[in-house]
């Protein structure tokens, strides 16, 4: 029996949108989505489920949904500008200090991403359990555009190249699959932190392709376009 830890990381500042992780959405503040199919997952994996955030606000939402918390993101883990690894790293070390417990696996469900099921979490957790020599794995959509043709960058004088600068491909179905990462979960062998790892891809890193729409709420209209969809059924698949 394998020890999982599912992670629910929300920080109460937000500048793009105010309050976006317990904002209404469609009836529901935004994390309750996130709560709701972290305590489904739990029950079929027998997880223990952590809340890392730093206000109050996010921890009396949460705790509206049976998900009480002691621990407090700590203030130098809060800013915009640090990476969710480190944010992992010290969850972690108090769950495992806790409980002492080392945890097999480790869980992240991003709460500006709910749309994903358990039937999406299962099997990116099976296709990493199949392959022993991954780190982890992490969920995808198809990319509507392409490094390889058609995205472009500065190249410091106003001028743009290709990113991926020297490809002669000429038309998309000639272009390499490539993918957008939808930030709507990862899951991490427990050895992962063992290493230096600093960002979520490393050379032993899987994907697991979305089978429906999927995106992360980063502007204001992804949040009235995420409410329409669920309101209007017509994400194509059951939350």
């Amino acid at each position: 029996m394998h020890n999982h830890l599912i992670t629910i990381c929300a920080r109460g500042g937000s500048k793009g949108i105010p309050g976006k992780n317990i904002r209404d959405l469609n009836g529901k503040p935004l994390i309750g989505y996130t709560i709701e199919i972290a305590q489904k997952l739990a029950k079929t994996i027998n997880a223990e489920i952590a809340l890392s955030t730093d206000s109050q606000d996010i921890k009396k939402v949460a705790s509206d949904f049976g998900l009480n918390e002691e621990y407090d993101r700590p203030k130098e883990l809060s800013g915009d500008t640090v990476g969710k690894i480190a944010v992992f790293r010290d969850v972690l070390s108090y769950y495992e200090n806790l409980n002492n417990k080392h945890y097999d696996f480790f869980w992240d469900l991003d709460v500006t991403s709910p749309l994903r099921n358990l039937q999406d979490l299962t099997k990116a957790f099976h296709k990493l359990q199949k392959n022993p020599d991954a780190y982890n794995i992490f969920s995808v959509s198809k990319a509507k555009k392409n490094p390889y043709f058609n995205i472009v960058e500065d190249k410091g004088n106003g001028f743009v190249k290709l990113v991926k600068n020297g490809s002669t491909i000429k038309c998309r179905q000639q272009a390499p699959d490539v993918y957008d990462m939808n930030a709507s979960f990862y899951i991490y062998r427990r050895s992962f932190f063992d290493d230096t790892f600093e960002m979520s891809i490393t050379p032993n890193t899987l994907y697991y392709l979305m089978p429906h729409i999927c995106f992360d709420i980063d502007e204001p209209i992804d949040f009235e376009i995420m409410q329409f969809l669920i309101r209007e059924n017509l994400l194509g698949f059951d939350l």
